[in-house]
């Protein structure tokens, strides 16, 4: 028998967390320390995702996936043995604290001291996202724990001191931090710049609770909890499905109540009948192409006006004066009331005729005036939420029991994804949707070409590999993906469940056959190239040129004749 690749073992290791998962759903609980939950640490390790670097290296302590995954996760968790994941939100008008992560939008309750509930709105995928991210924070915990005793199971020197700046709670600064920050940096068994590092990053993020000491109480609490459980089972960790959880999952009521609200604005607006293109992007970049020129052209005297991106990189932080001129000229927000936390924008381009676009944009103004378009903008889904939403959003309106279908001319999808050829603020065009560990693949006919960008941006246009989630993501598979006949150019988590129901609309006839079909992806990090992953940070001002290239071609696509 040959032996497996690597490849091949991150395909097996990431089908083996994907069932582990879903069983443990249906399940209704496990304990990590429990043979289910070493299943799914095992699986973990046996893939190795990026994002988590140094996470099997039973020596160190992974910083970097430490910063990742604390702002994504509510604050406290680590001190948490109860983690109850439910569907149903039974916590408003009650005294329970709402917790909202500064980079994930996902809302969960802290119920008591040690115990946190989240609500999950938005499928499957919010759950592989939440469960490896709580998995990979035991693993570091007990990595910790292990720092806490000496061979003869003595507390350490290391570690009582950690445990006297915790309770202390006292400002540190200069020779006082410098001490501590080099004692920590012995338990994490990192260099002193490495722990001072993410100290300074974690201030940074400074959770609400702490003053100060951020990384210092992170530490001490995960190895705590590890102790706490070897002091008692009745402390050991416990993950909890309720059985509205269950029930929710496959059934898309949130989603059908998001699309439902949407129909009935633009019923409401009188635009049901218009000619309708979709647009999946963050919230900002259309409303600031069309209105930001006309809005503050004139106030930003020392602007760069005849620069297109550097009057965007300009006006970045003056939304609500963008806003509050747009709203004057057929702008309509459209805020999530829903729970699937994917706020909407609705632009009737028949009241732009009298803005003034910038000079750069080529636009033909009687397109609105004759054909009147309208333009629905929505934010970023979630993994399999895509296929939700965008499946509920091409349903026929029903009238008196009657199917009225929606007008739908375009759909553009503009996301953020990992890039394998090339590097952070690229562009990559998708010319196929491959899900990652299955046979579900879909030819995209692109209406987006290379050389429809200039040549100060490059360009990548081939397979984008739709995958289970931004933390499993392993090296060697996407290697494969990359250098095999698959030519994939990218990894991104909902372009394929995108295809999958937009295919579905049409095969149904809910959707034309001629529709156009754009998708383009600015490349938010390359996780084939150390220090470019997710981990270790964000795009910044730099990300303003890809991401409004895409919106502006993608508005003349759609407003030129």
């Amino acid at each position: 028998m040959r032996p497996l690749t690597k490849s091949q073992k991150a395909r097996i290791a990431i089908r083996i967390i994907k069932t582990t998962v879903d069983a443990l759903a249906l399940r209704g609980y496990y304990k990590p320390s429990g043979k289910s939950g070493q299943t799914l640490a095992n699986g973990l390790r046996m893939l190795s995702p990026e994002i988590y670097g140094s996470m099997n290296d039973s020596r160190i302590i992974e910083l970097k996936g430490l910063e990742y995954v604390i702002e994504r996760l509510p604050e406290g968790i680590e001190a948490c043995n109860r983690i109850i994941l439910t569907a149903q939100d039974d916590f408003e008008h009650t005294s329970f604290e709402k917790i909202i992560p500064p980079k994930r939008r996902r809302v969960s309750y802290r119920v008591s001291e040690k115990e946190i509930c989240f609500i999950i709105t938005r499928g499957s995928s919010e759950i592989y996202d939440i469960l490896t991210h709580v998995t990979f924070l035991d693993i570091e915990a007990n990595k910790i724990f292990q720092q806490m005793t000496d061979r003869e199971g003595n507390i350490t020197d290391t570690w009582k001191e950690l445990q006297r700046i915790v309770e202390s709670n006292a400002q540190l600064a200069g020779d006082t931090l410098d001490h501590a920050l080099w004692n920590l940096s012995i338990i994490l068994g990192r260099t002193f710049h490495e722990t001072k590092g993410t100290y300074e990053y974690l201030e940074k993020y400074n959770p609400s609770s702490h003053a100060t000491n951020v990384l210092f109480h992170l530490v001490y609490r995960l190895g705590k909890r590890v102790a706490d459980e070897c002091v008692s089972r009745d402390n050991e960790l416990l993950i909890s499905f309720t059985p509205s959880l269950i029930d929710m999952i496959g059934n898309q009521s949130y989603s059908q109540d998001w699309a439902d609200h949407i129909k009935t604005h633009l019923k409401q607006l009188r635009l049901i009948d218009r000619p309708l293109h979709i647009i999946s992007a963050n919230l900002h970049s259309v409303i600031n192409t069309l209105y930001g020129y006309d809005a503050l052209a004139k106030k930003e005297k020392n602007a760069p006006l005849e620069d297109f991106y550097a009057f965007i990189k300009n006006i970045a932080k003056k939304d609500k004066e963008v806003q509050s001129s747009a709203e004057k000229q057929g702008f309509h927000e459209i805020p999530d009331s829903s729970g699937t936390y994917i706020d909407c924008q609705i632009i009737d381009t028949a009241m732009l005729t009298d803005v003034a676009f910038h000079p750069s944009l080529n636009i033909d103004t009687s397109v609105m005036k004759t054909e009147k378009p309208v333009i629905l903008v929505f934010d970023y889904a979630f993994g399999t939420q895509a296929f939700e939403v965008m499946d509920e959003l091409l349903e026929p309106l029903y009238e008196k029991n009657k199917p009225v279908k929606l007008n739908i001319k375009s759909i553009s999808v503009m996301g953020k994804a990992g890039i394998l050829p090339g590097e952070k603020n690229d562009i990559m065009l998708a010319t196929a949707h491959v899900f990652e560990g299955t046979s579900d693949n879909y030819i995209v006919d692109n209406d987006l070409r290379k050389e429809d960008f200039d040549e100060s941006v490059n360009v990548y246009a081939g397979p984008m590999v739709t995958v289970v989630g931004t933390s499993l993501q392993n090296k060697d598979m996407l290697k494969r993906f990359q250098t095999s006949s698959w030519k994939a150019v990218g990894l991104e988590m909902e372009g394929g469940h995108y295809q999958k129901a937009i295919t579905s609309a049409i095969i149904r006839g809910h959707v034309s056959k001629k529709v156009k079909i754009r998708y383009a992806y600015y490349a938010s990090d390359n996780p084939l190239i150390s220090g470019q992953t997710l981990a270790y940070g964000s795009m910044g001002a730099e990300g303003i040129k890809p991401t409004y290239m895409i919106t502006k071609i993608i508005l003349e696509r759609i407003l030129h004749a």
